[in-house]
This record gives C-alpha cells, sequence and structure tokens, in this order.
C-alpha cells in the first residue's frame, strides 16, 4: 500500500482559473472562468473552497485569502492542443494530445456523412448545426415526434449529438443510432471525440427537458493511461459521473453514473465511507452543461456554491490516510462571447488530514501531474509514452 491508501481526483468541469499564454490563438483571451464568476456576482459563498486556498491560488472578488490554508496549491497549464473534456481528461492521466479532435461548428456535418448516417439508421436527419441542446429541442422536437426524423446537431466541442423523444423515439432507439454514429464518426476526415445520446421528455414547446439518461460514446484513449496501471496493479479505480465515457471504460473497475453534480458528490461521500484502496475519479459536469456552456454567471455560481455544501461534508469524512485533489479540465467562462470552452489554466488543490504543510507550490506545465502522482503513490510507474511527472514529495 502506498502512502495514502484511498486518491479522490474530483474534476470540477470547466473551473478555469486564467487564460493560457495561447488563449489568444483560441479566441479566448482574457478568460477567467472562475474570477470573472467571483467579480460578477460579488458574494460568492464558497467557505469550504477558501479555506482550502482557492483565494490564495487565484483572486476572488468578494472571497478573501485566508493567512493558514488547508491545502497545498498550484495552476496547472494544459500542454495538449485543444480545450475539450476528453484531452483535458486523457491529460491527466499522461496522455499527450498534439493533433485536436475535429469539431463542426461553423458548417454542420459533411453531406456524406449524413447521408450515411441517414441510410444506416433509417432515418431522416434534420438540425445538423450548432446549437444548444435546449434550443434546437425548442426548434425541432415537435417536428421529430411527429415524423420520425433524428435530430442531430454539435457543438463548439468536438461532438455529434443526436436527440430523442423517451416516449415516442424510445431509448433503445437512440443509443443504437449513435452506436451507428460513433462508428462512422471513426475516421480520420470525420472523427469526433464523443457522440452523445441526449434524451428528452415533453410534448410541445416550453415542456422539453432533457434526462439524466445521457450516454457518451466516447473514443478509446490511444494508449495506456495511469488508470491501467492502477486497475492492472489490482487496486480499485472507481468512477463517478462521465469518466467512464471519457475514457471508454479502459481502466477502471466500477463506474457510478451520476444524475447531477450534486448526486455527483453524494455519491463520492458514499464512496468515502467504504473500505477500498486505489483511485475514485469524479466529474461533475453540469458546472460546464448547464451553467458554462449557456453562459448563465448566477447558475454557476449557484452551481459552486452547492458543490462547497457538499465539500464540507466530504472533508468531515476523509480518513488520515486520504488524498483529496480537485481540479478542472478546461475553462468555460460565462461572461466570454459564444458558448464554447476557453483555454485556461486549472486549479490544483490538494488535501489530507495526515499533510502538516500547506501552501503555494510552483506552477506546472501539464496536467499530467495528477495521474503520475497517483501511480507514484502506490509505487508504480507510468506507462511508456506518456508524460507528466509525480509531485507526491511535495505534498508533506
Amino acid at each position: 500500500m502506498g502512502r495514502f491508501k484511498r486518491i479522490f481526483i474530483i474534476v470540477i468541469d470547466s473551473l478555469g482559473v486564467g487564460a493560457l499564454e495561447d488563449a489568444a490563438d483560441y479566441g479566448d483571451a482574457g478568460t477567467d472562468t472562475l474570477g470573472h464568476i467571483a467579480a460578477s456576482v460579488q458574494g460568492l459563498r464558497i467557505p469550504n473552497l477558501q479555506r482550502l486556498g482557492m483565494a490564495n491560488l487565484h483572486p476572488l472578488a468578494g472571497v478573501e485569502p485566508v493567512a493558514e490554508p488547508m491545502a497545498y496549491y498550484k495552476k496547472l497549464k494544459e500542454a495538449s492542443t485543444g480545450k475539450d473534456t476528453m484531452t483535458g481528461h486523457w491529460e491527466m492521466m499522461g496522455l499527450h494530445i498534439t493533433k485536436p479532435f475535429r469539431t463542426f461548428t461553423e458548417t454542420g456535418f459533411p453531406e456524406e456523412l449524413i447521408a450515411e448516417l441517414s441510410k444506416r439508421t433509417g432515418r431522416v436527419i434534420i438540425g445538423n448545426k450548432s446549437a444548444s441542446g435546449t434550443e434546437i429541442l425548442e426548434e425541432l422536437a415537435e417536428e421529430e415526434i411527429a415524423t420520425g426524423h433524428m435530430i442531430v446537431y454539435t457543438s463548439a466541442d468536438s461532438v455529434l449529438q443526436i436527440c430523442g423523444n423517451e416516449e415516442t423515439f424510445g431509448l433503445e432507439e437512440l443509443y443504437r443510432c449513435c452506436e451507428i454514429a460513433r462508428e462512422i464518426t471513426r475516421k480520420d476526415e470525420w472523427k469526433v471525440g464523443r457522440v452523445i445520446a441526449r434524451p428528452y421528455t415533453g410534448k410541445r414547446k416550453g415542456e422539453f427537458k432533457r434526462t439524466s439518461n445521457r450516454h457518451d460514446y466516447a473514443l478509446k484513449p490511444f494508449g495506456r493511461t495511469a488508470l491501467n496501471v492502477l486497475k492492472d496493479a489490482g487496486l480499485d479505480v472507481i468512477s463517478v459521473g462521465k469518466i467512464y465515457d471519457i475514457f471508454d471504460g479502459e481502466g477502471l473497475t466500477q463506474s457510478n453514473k451520476s444524475k447531477s453534480s450534486v448526486h455527483g458528490m453524494e455519491q463520492t461521500i458514499e464512496i468515502a465511507g467504504r473500505d477500498f484502496t486505489g483511485l475514485c475519479y469524479v466529474n461533475l459536469v453540469d458546472f460546464d452543461a448547464l451553467w458554462g456552456h449557456r453562459r448563465d454567471v448566477k447558475g454557476y455560481a449557484g452551481e459552486l456554491e452547492r458543490f462547497d455544501e457538499k465539500l464540507g461534508t466530504l472533508l468531515g469524512v476523509l480518513r488520515e490516510d486520504d488524498l483529496l485533489i480537485l481540479t478542472a479540465d478546461h475553462g468555460n467562462d460565462p461572461t466570454h462571447i459564444g458558448t464554447d470552452h476557453t483555454r485556461e489554466q486549472v486549479p490544483f488543490l490538494a488535501y489530507s488530514p495526515s499533510m502538516t504543510g500547506a501552501g503555494k507550490l510552483a506552477e506546472e506545465g501539464t496536467f499530467a501531474v495528477i495521474g503520475a502522482t497517483a501511480a507514484d503513490n502506490f509505487g508504480l510507474e507510468m506507462p511508456e509514452g506518456t508524460i507528466g511527472h509525480s509531485v507526491l514529495g511535495e505534498l508533506v
């Protein structure tokens, strides 16, 4: 067993802490997800993040730094090319992504792709553009219900999304169509990071609601990651939220699907009450999906406050030989233009009840220190070809 018996990595999806040096190349100069939220609401209530040292890490309007933070903290820069969910998470676990996944934001999907998808699913396709998931339902869901046509759309991310009404289209049929789309989009010229099933309920405009039966069909990681190493060593590798979808199940021993970010934290707290040895890897997607992409500053702030409340509960049940790491996978500044992710640094806060020290650490040039630290804790070597180095020795 390593120095820490259990490691909890919680990814607050999209909680960036300031633009990267190359952010202008992505149209993201001056972005700062957490900083701009705090400045906008002037009263962000995050006492547990505050006492860990979040305001020491990054200046936050209305949230004072603390004299004695509980955690070690630093900022991480993304080494990979891109700013999407898969790139961020894959890099955390050691993969260096140098070729971004394909996006079809400006043009929609090529006619050849749509024609093949239509032929193989037996469905007429409507939509085929970049859109908000809620807006495209208001525009086209009534037509889909009436005709049996299939809504296909994309976003600023590398995704192909298919909507299906749970009552009229059916979940199994939606999943079947998404599996076909995943197979088709494995071609290099059409290769998207994820195909996403977007089920919804309701029968008319104003009533449509997306459900928790979403399912992501991701590409498998192109190489072995820290998760594979931990699993192969006989350790528990437990996922919460969409981690399973992001890694297509690779390197995991148990998966827990979440209905919301609050539910994801409740699941994590329950898992912290179990006796296991290894890693619990958590993604909390609502910050990104419900608030960042919709440019809803107040909604994002409220989600942070709900998270902070659950974080307080988790901190109270951590054991002496536990390590908690809080981080993010990219930014999604709700005060920025458009609806895309933003190219930002992410926080790294590390806490254990057994630590005797705390405070600021030097910034890192990659998210991959996270996976490398987890592997090192259990005396394991990272796979050949991965990036990153352990910072375990800094956490004293």
